[in-house]
């Protein structure tokens, strides 16, 4: 079984994606961004999207009803079906899924996030939280019978409310209910960084024992990255491919060694 979990920049390109996942003989998923739609919709609406900082350093989206709003048309609405027309053009039978659907992923919604303002320490309370299970059922359901699931947010909490979450922790919530052992990470770079604004500092291979040092190593929505690859890999994913999603064949490229390997 392999994830493959496809970034939501604007320059990810889709087309190259699925046509390559079209000749994998492996089970797969598919987990997708939508970044840059939501952005695109939020700014339309009059609500722009809005990032904050806990005092721990980790960044999210703030995510207040209208958040929501842009957030099922931007995900589960454009992106989403977008991605499984690609898919359908390809052969791919998918599905398309948000977590609210079929309770797909169930979460809990945070309690708070605690962030510094005007040098007071403040308690923020929003439409977010964390993915603690999935419909296994569902899955099972869908796979058994041939269908590819294309996954993305909103999740659903514990009152049946529609929340935001990160995709790198769904990721890490399905890459152990599956038992996948690879998960490729396609984004808008050419993988792990040393330096994001030079091409050059690609860092190829990183060993599990090496996660903690990288953590420290980088700073708002990236910690929060490296904290779910802790726990892809202590949860046994057998290797985690970080590569360039904006390449000619992303899923390819990835397979063949291009970008990050961590295992």
């Amino acid at each position: 079984m392999i994830i493959i979990k496809i970034g939501g920049g604007r320059d990810v390109n889709l087309k190259g994606i699925v046509q390559d996942l079209a000749t994998l003989t492996e089970r797969f998923i598919i987990v997708h961004g939508a970044n840059a739609v939501r952005d695109e919709i939020a700014a339309k609406m009059g609500f722009p999207t809005q990032t904050v900082t806990s005092v721990s350093g980790y960044a999210s989206v703030l995510s207040d009803e209208k958040a929501i709003d842009a957030i099922m048309m931007g995900y589960a609405g454009i992106q989403n079906k977008r991605l499984v027309e690609l898919c359908q053009q390809r052969g791919i039978n998918a599905v398309g899924l948000s977590g609210i659907d079929g309770k797909l992923v169930q979460g809990a919604r945070n309690k708070g996030i605690r962030v510094r303002r005007n040098e007071k320490t403040i308690m923020m309370r929003d439409f977010s939280g964390k993915p603690k299970q999935i419909n296994q059922e569902l899955i099972a359901l869908l796979l058994d019978h041939g269908y590819v699931p294309v996954i993305c947010i909103p999740i659903i909490d514990e009152n049946n409310i529609a929340i935001n979450s990160e995709n790198d922790d769904i990721v890490a919530v399905l890459q152990e209910s599956l038992h996948a052992d690879t998960v490729i990470q396609l984004i808008e770079a050419p993988g792990f960084m040393d330096d994001i604004k030079d091409d050059n500092s690609l860092v190829p291979n990183i060993s599990k024992a090496d996660l903690d040092a990288r953590e420290a190593q980088v700073e708002g929505r990236m910690k929060r990255k490296m904290l779910a690859l802790k726990k892809l890999m202590e949860n046994g994913a057998a290797r985690v491919i970080i590569s360039d999603g904006r390449v000619e064949h992303p899923v390819q490229d990835a397979l063949s060694g291009k970008g990050t390997i961590i295992q």
